[in-house]
């Protein structure tokens, strides 16, 4: 496997983290997850473009919209 199919295993780990930070009942936790899938998302679209993983690429920028969204709204 190259280096740039590793990339899919950090972008898990980032994700989970996410998602676990995503439920905190702190705000300042709460846009360290916002933050933490918006790094997911670049690694996902990362490696979607080396696996020509489009629909992914799509999804991840949709989803990257969302996250920014949810950053936006927990700053205010």
């Amino acid at each position: 496997m190259d280096y740039l199919g590793w990339v899919q295993w950090p972008a898990m780990v980032v994700t989970v983290l996410a998602a676990w930070l995503i439920g905190s009942r702190q705000p300042r936790r709460r846009v360290a997850g916002f933050s933490c899938f918006i790094a997911s998302n670049i690694l996902w679209v990362i490696w979607g473009l080396h696996s020509d993983a489009y629909a992914l690429i799509v999804l991840q920028f949709c989803l990257c919209a969302m996250n920014l969204r949810g950053f936006r709204k927990n700053t205010e």
